[in-house]
C-alpha cells in the first residue's frame, strides 16, 4: 500500500521553481523520506538517478576527488541505471550526511549546473547539518518532512469521511455520521501514529500486534542510533532524556524538569543532549512565551520548555500503553490521555505553522498549551482531551489580551461562539481551513 503523501505538492512546486536549488528535506529517521523521492522521481521524471552515500563507500571516494559537476554526473553516471539529462532525471543524493564532500557539493550544483535537479536527504541529516562542516550556505533549499498526518491516514482508512471533510466551507454542526466515523479513525491513527510503517500496517488491517512490532523496532532503531552517531559523552544523557518524556509529559503542567532525567541534573549538563534529539528530529521543544507578540521568538522564555515526541504512537509504544485503553474508559489513563492529545495536536499543527508553536503561562495561575502564528493575528490553543471544555486559562488570557480568536480542541462537535472555534480533535489538520473560514476568506 501507498500512502500519498501532501508534501508531493510542495516538490512540484520546487521542481516548478525558475530559482530552483538543490533540495535538502529534512525529518526523523523512518518517516518515509527515501520513499517520498523515490515516489517523486518515478511520478514526475522520466528517470530517476538514485545514490545512496551509507552502503557505497567508493561512492563517498568519488566525491572526494572533485567539486566540479559536470565531472560528477560523467562519474555518477557510471553507477546509475539510467541516463541523467538536465530536466529528465531526479538526482537522489541518499543519507549524504555520510559525506561532508557530497553535502558540499550541492553548492556547485546550485552555482554552475542548476539544471540539474538535485534532492538529497538523510536519516540524521538534521545533526550533520549542525555540525557546519562543508554545509553549503544559502545554495539550497529546505523542506521539513513530518510524520503521516491523521489527514492523509483518513484519506485511505475512510475516503468518503475524508472527502466530506476536505470540502468544508462553513462552521457548523458536523453530522454524527461523521462524527463517529471520524472519531473511529481517529482511535486507530492514535494507536498506529505517524510513522509510514505503522500506519500502513494499521490501513492494512495486519492487527495491533504488526502495529506495535513496527513501533518496537523504530524506538530500537533510534536507541541504536545513539550509540551509533551521537558524541560518546553524550549517549547516557541523551538515552535518559529519552526515556524520561512519558514522566515528563505526564506531569499536570508538563513542563520540563531535569530531575526528572537524573536526581541532581542541571540544564548546562543536558542542553547538548537535548539539542542532538531535537536535531534529529526525534522531539519538539516548545518554548513558553512571556507574553504573545512579534515575532513569537523574541518573546521565548528559554528557560521554560515542554518536550514532545515526533510522533504520538511511538510516544504510546515508549510509554507501553496498551492499544485498548482508546476504546476504554478507565480513570488511571486521565493525565497520560491529556499528554498523548496535546502531542496528537501539536503533530498536526507543526506542519502548517510557521514559526512552530509556543504555550503560555501566567505567573503559574493560567496556562495555555499552544499559541500559534497565522500572518499578524496570534492565536491561543486550548486542547482537551475529553468533551469538558470549562477551565479558566483560555479565558485569562482572552481578557489580558483580547486576541481576535481562540481555538479549543476537544471530542466535541464543530462550532464557533464568542469568537473561539471548537474544533473536534481528528478535526486539527485542517485548523488553517478553519481560521480562514471563521475570517470570512
Amino acid at each position: 500500500m501507498e500512502l500519498r503523501r501532501d508534501i508531493i505538492e510542495k516538490l512540484l512546486e520546487w521542481r516548478e521553481s525558475p530559482n530552483r536549488k538543490p533540495l535538502i528535506i529534512s525529518g526523523a529517521r523512518q518517516i518515509g523520506k527515501t520513499w517520498l523521492m523515490k515516489h517523486f522521481g518515478k511520478e514526475y521524471f522520466k528517470h530517476t538517478a538514485y545514490f545512496n552515500f551509507d552502503n557505497s563507500e567508493e561512492l563517498c571516494l568519488e566525491f572526494e576527488n572533485t567539486k566540479d559537476p559536470d565531472r560528477l554526473i560523467g562519474i555518477l553516471g557510471l553507477y546509475a541505471d539510467c541516463p541523467i539529462i538536465p530536466g529528465e532525471t531526479l538526482i537522489i543524493f541518499d543519507e549524504i550526511q555520510q559525506s561532508n564532500r557530497a553535502l558540499n557539493s550541492l553548492k556547485y550544483f546550485c552555482e554552475d549546473a542548476p539544471q540539474y535537479c538535485v534532492i538529497a536527504a538523510g536519516s540524521l541529516l538534521g545533526v550533520a547539518l549542525s555540525q557546519g562542516e562543508s554545509f553549503p550556505v544559502g545554495k539550497v533549499d529546505f523542506l521539513q518532512m513530518y510524520p503521516v498526518t491523521f489527514k492523509e491516514f483518513l484519506r485511505v482508512d475512510d475516503p468518503k469521511c475524508h472527502d466530506y471533510l476536505d470540502g468544508l466551507s462553513a462552521i457548523e454542526t458536523l453530522p454524527e455520521i461523521i462524527m463517529n466515523r471520524a472519531t473511529e479513525s481517529y482511535r486507530r491513527y492514535m494507536t498506529c501514529g505517524g510513522m509510514p510503517g505503522a500506519a500502513v500496517a494499521m490501513l492494512e488491517n495486519r492487527g495491533i500486534g504488526a502495529v506495535e512490532k513496527e513501533q518496537s523496532n523504530i524506538l530500537q532503531a533510534y536507541t541504536l542510533d545513539f550509540a551509533k552517531h551521537a558524541p560518546t559523552r553524550e549517549i547516557p544523557r541523551i538515552t535518559s532524556i529519552w526515556n524520561s518524556i512519558p514522566s515528563q509529559l505526564a506531569r499536570e503542567n508538563r513542563k520540563f524538569v531535569y530531575k526528572l532525567v537524573k536526581p541532581g541534573a542541571r540544564s548546562r549538563e543536558y542542553e547538548d543532549a537535548l539539542l542532538w534529539l531535537q536535531q534529529a528530529g526525534l522531539i519538539y521543544r516548545v518554548f513558553c512565551l512571556s507574553k504573545p507578540g512579534l515575532p513569537l521568538s523574541a518573546y521565548d522564555d528559554v528557560s521554560s520548555f515542554k518536550i514532545y515526541m515526533c510522533d504520538t504512537g511511538l510516544l504510546r509504544s515508549l510509554a507501553a500503553l496498551p492499544p485498548d485503553i482508546f476504546w476504554t474508559s478507565n480513570p488511571l489513563y486521565q493525565e497520560f490521555q491529556g499528554a498523548l492529545t496535546e502531542n496528537a495536536i501539536l503533530q498536526a499543527l507543526l506542519p502548517n505553522f510557521n514559526p512552530s508553536p509556543r504555550y503560555w503561562t501566567s505567573n503559574g495561575t493560567a496556562e495555555v498549551d499552544f499559541i500559534a502564528q497565522d500572518g499578524l493575528d496570534i492565536i491561543p490553543m486550548e486542547v482537551k482531551s475529553g468533551t469538558n471544555t470549562s477551565g479558566k486559562s483560555l479565558s485569562v488570557y482572552v481578557k489580558k489580551y483580547s486576541p481576535r480568536l481562540a481555538i479549543i480542541y476537544s471530542r466535541n462537535n464543530l462550532r464557533i461562539a464568542d469568537n473561539v472555534i471548537h474544533i473536534p480533535l481528528f478535526l486539527a489538520d485542517w485548523t488553517k481551513r478553519l481560521i480562514r473560514i471563521a475570517n470570512g476568506k
